[in-house]
């Protein structure tokens, strides 16, 4: 199956309206507390959205206190310029998408956010599997769908603790104290944002050169496009931009889809900052999931661009993305005992602490995470999932299908839970709780791929 298949990108679109629809039904999101994150989000798109428009306004109220001494013509001929500014501003450089993410490494309200939402919907996956009358208030979770929830173990690492900075060749310098300082994360996404806007701005550029200009967009389209979507696509949008396209058309095409590439990989950034994955491993996981993160991050940028309300729009996105991540990865293994900073890895109980140590629960040989980090790059359950109707996404787990019964199927990748006594999960853990199902499926089975 291609990676650019349209109907993964149909499904990207999909997980847009339903991570957002999951998202919004969380009472946690709601509460007092997050009532002051809400008004400054919105206090900081009015202020984004003057922050762009000052320029535009100030030359426009100079050529207007001009117009009392120049001629008219002359002021007339100035008008283009101010809407190519505008066009450069909220097109070729996307300023406001900038700011917007360039709010996550100095706030960490929406780290938060993705965590808060992520043990939202282990919640709701566990609602789902409760039998139809459940009358005691402390339930046993089963063995294998412990093993099935994202939140209780992602949130064991901390953000930036483990992540491989950009550029780093050798792993083992990756944490040490001078390579953090000198690939810190904000300094990392300024230097990147610069260089998108350098080259977007340079392509623009290219673009009014007498003769050669109107081949550089369909170049660039090519050069772009044909690793990604193959020679055909690729060729038949540039033959589009060449002769059938506007120019102005063919960059907002261009940079929607660029622009939804990086939004993506800045809401991915509290799944991403807590793991060591490899920038090589990073780039075979994008890979193996483009059609779907393209129609994902695509839904996104259309509703960000939304004036005022995109900041507010970016916190939603940064919550669905919870939802995304159990569709496309598996769990995360908890981090080995002998090297957790808590001494022993606990589980968190109902009153936000630690209860019982993760080694009873996945078995006392914990896999090592970069070669689980190495299993991720590949997307195992990618056909099931494509091919299962949005309805249904909820109602089957497991990364290895269905079974014969209508239950997730499971297949091999998270060390399984190896104990004997299950985990006791109270109504009033924010992961949620199920009681024992009817049917115990056969102990020692793993789970990969993701929830579907």
């Amino acid at each position: 199956m291609s990676n650019f298949d349209p109907n993964a990108i149909l499904r990207g679109a999909q997980l847009t309206l339903v991570g957002a629809h999951r998202a919004l039904q969380n009472p946690e999101l709601f509460k007092s507390a997050h009532y002051s994150q809400a008004l400054k989000a919105v206090v900081i798109g009015v202020f984004i959205r003057l922050l762009i428009s000052a320029p535009i306004v100030i030359l426009r109220f100079t050529l207007f206190l001009l117009s009392f001494i120049l001629p008219l013509s002359i002021i007339n001929s100035l008008q283009p310029l101010l809407a190519s500014l505008s066009f450069l501003e909220n097109s070729v450089l996307q300023i406001p998408l900038f700011l917007m993410s360039l709010m996550r490494y100095l706030n960490p309200t929406l780290d938060s956010i993705f965590m808060l939402s992520l043990a939202w919907v282990d919640k709701t996956y566990l609602a789902k599997h409760l039998p139809a009358s459940v009358n005691h208030p402390e339930m046993a979770v089963p063995k294998e769908l412990q093993n099935r929830l994202y939140h209780p173990t992602l949130r064991l690492y901390e953000p930036h603790k483990n992540a491989i900075p950009p550029r780093v060749v050798n792993e083992k310098d990756a944490l040490k104290p001078k390579t953090l300082k000198k690939n810190s994360p904000l300094k990392s996404f300024l230097l990147r944002s610069a260089k998108k806007a350098l080259i977007s701005l340079g392509i623009y550029l290219a673009t009014f050169i007498p003769y050669f200009g109107p081949l550089v967009l369909p170049a660039s389209s090519i050069y772009s496009l044909n690793s990604v979507t193959g020679p055909l696509p690729a060729g038949i949008f540039a033959f589009c931009s060449l002769f059938i396209f506007s120019k102005s058309l063919t960059v907002r095409i261009l940079q929607t889809y660029f622009s939804s590439r990086s939004l993506v990989r800045d809401l991915l950034e509290p799944y991403f900052s807590r793991l060591p994955f490899t920038a090589e491993q990073k780039r075979r996981w994008f890979r193996d999931r483009e059609g779907l993160l393209l129609g994902f991050g695509v839904g996104w940028m259309l509703l960000v661009k939304v004036p005022l309300v995109g900041v507010l729009v970016y916190g939603i996105a940064e919550a669905s993305t919870a939802y995304l991540i159990t569709k496309i990865t598996s769990p995360v293994p908890p981090p080995p005992t002998s090297s957790s900073s808590l001494g022993s890895s606990f589980i968190p109980n109902e009153k936000g602490g630690y209860s019982r140590p993760l080694s009873q629960l996945h078995g006392e040989d914990n896999k090592d995470l970069a070669t689980w980090c190495e299993t991720q790059t590949r997307w195992k359950n990618k056909q099931k999932f494509l091919s299962l109707p949005a309805e249904f996404w909820d109602k089957f787990t497991g990364g290895g299908g269905v079974d014969e019964e209508g239950n997730g199927g499971v297949s091999g990748g998270v060390p399984t839970i190896m104990s004997n006594e299950s985990v006791r999960f109270r109504r009033q853990w924010p992961g949620g709780y199920v009681s024992p199902s009817d049917r115990h499926r056969e102990e020692g089975r793993e789970f990969t791929g993701g929830r579907i």
